[in-house]
């Protein structure tokens, strides 16, 4: 198995620390608003790769945090009244129940900032005592960048360039302008604890590196999350950790791409986030699994209008064939040992979901072969199918209950038909105007298979996604 390293910049063979077990970190969500489909597709992820790693047969131990203590929470809790603590609680809760909506576990260990900041204070106490870290009058901690000969080893950039354009807070009290802030003096009215530097709060990137540290110790074999965070926040892991312990933090660093809408990046200020509460209510959380993991996790992923309608109508369409396999040959015994070793030559290769879902295409048009040549070992296909691909939250669930799903939602109203539909349609329409009723019918039922349906009136027809 091989994974690509962001720190090397290579693929590299998976071997962990410790044999047979694997010790792997995930940031998780600032909780200062509601889970949007960006976080869902990094849950998504990290939960596949935990769970690829136990299916290979390693014990994974895997920690996921919730930030819930910063600059924004503070902030949101200002807007609203309610004070920080609760603000973060009552949206943590939110964003449970839309995860678990949407199928992706919880961790093997859930961290919480406010929960460690004993853990946070000594990290820092240990840094200033090694000459790494400094307080300064008015209360603040900070990092020295100076005193890490490795910054800048994970984003390959030099401390110069990370500087450029880049807004640089209280240059004044620093004593380089890179230095980044391991612990914020509070201000009036703010959530604070009290400390040996005064009342105040933890900086974001040393709560990562002190729970990291508490759950695990000095190393560990994975780290995750969006590209976004290589800097400067898992750089400034970095550093800090290896400061501390003058060991290597983490020997591989993984990192899943973003998400786009329509080609711009998806941010608040833009107005085009798209919460996961919302999406789940047209769509199934299959689909919108199968539209995410279509694309490499490194890779970007632009969400155009019909990425979610046009994952769901595939879903469909295989769903449909499942449920004709199920009523006429059972639910099969043996599966298919090939079917199970692609899989793992897909994921093998970096966790390489968008291959491993391609192949479901070839895989189902097979298995409507044999269907129609009255060929039983499709059932012990489909059989394999939904134990193999459940890893990635697929074809969980009982074919009838998901058709019904996708009527009640009715997203498929929204799918924007193909060209190749719309000509079978037309060709369909034809004929019935020719009275050819054999082929009229052969063709809606071929459209029927691939997941539309046609409906007839008065002033022609129309085709809509099933």
């Amino acid at each position: 198995m091989r994974i690509y390293n962001t720190l090397t910049r290579t693929k590299e063979e998976f071997v962990p620390l410790e044999e047979g077990k694997v010790k792997m970190y995930a940031c998780g969500i600032t909780v200062s608003g509601e889970a949007h489909i960006g976080h869902g597709f990094q849950a998504l992820i990290y939960d596949i790769i935990r769970k690829y790693l136990e299916k290979k047969g390693y014990k994974v131990t895997y920690a996921r945090n919730y930030t819930d203590v910063d600059d924004k929470i503070i902030a949101r809790s200002k807007e609203t009244g309610i004070p920080a603590d609760k603000y973060a609680e009552m949206t943590i809760e939110k964003i449970d129940r839309v995860m678990r909506e949407m199928d992706i576990d919880d961790p093997t260990v859930w961290l919480k900032a406010t929960q460690n900041i004993a853990n946070i204070q000594d990290f820092i106490s240990r840094l200033i005592d090694s000459g790494h870290a400094y307080a300064v009058p008015g209360g603040d901690v900070y990092f020295d960048v100076s005193s890490f000969k490795g910054y800048g080893c994970l984003s390959n950039r030099s401390v110069e360039d990370m500087l450029d354009g880049v807004r640089v807070d209280n240059a004044e009290e620093k004593r380089n302008p890179a230095d980044f802030a391991l612990w914020k003096a509070a201000k009036p009215g703010e959530i604070s604890w009290p400390s040996p530097w005064g009342e105040g709060r933890p900086g974001w990137h040393i709560e990562c590196s002190a729970m990291n540290r508490a759950a695990f110790g000095d190393q560990i074999d994975i780290h995750g999350g969006g590209r976004d965070l290589i800097f400067p926040h898992h750089e400034n892991e970095i550093a800090q950790t290896e400061s501390l312990t003058g060991k290597r933090f983490v020997k591989y660093w993984t990192h899943n791409g973003l998400i786009k809408v329509n080609g711009q990046k998806m941010s608040k200020s833009l107005g085009n986030s798209l919460l996961l509460e919302d999406l789940l209510k047209k769509y199934t959380n299959e689909a919108i699994k199968f539209a995410l993991l279509s694309t490499s996790y490194r890779n970007d992923i632009n969400i155009t209008d019909d990425l979610f309608p046009e994952a769901e109508r595939h879903l469909t369409e295989f769903y449909r064939i499942i449920q004709k396999v199920e009523n006429a040959c059972g639910k099969g015994s043996a599966g298919n040992a090939q079917i199970d070793e692609r899989f793992d030559k897909c994921m093998d290769d970096d966790f390489n979901t968008a291959l491993a879902i391609s192949d479901l295409f070839g895989l189902f048009k097979g298995i409507s072969a044999k269907l129609a040549a009255g060929d039983a070992s499709c059932a012990d296909d489909v059989m394999q199918i939904r134990k193999t691909y459940s890893l990635l939250g697929l074809f969980k669930k009982d074919a009838s209950a998901y058709l019904e799903e996708v009527r009640a939602k009715g997203a498929h109203d929204e799918v924007q038909i193909p060209a190749d539909i719309a000509k079978l349609a037309e060709k369909r329409w034809q004929a019935k105007k020719a009275k050819d009723w054999a082929t009229a019918d052969a063709l809606r039922k071929e459209l029927e298979e691939k997941g539309y349906c046609v409906k007839d009136s008065k002033d022609g027809y129309t085709v809509t996604g099933k």
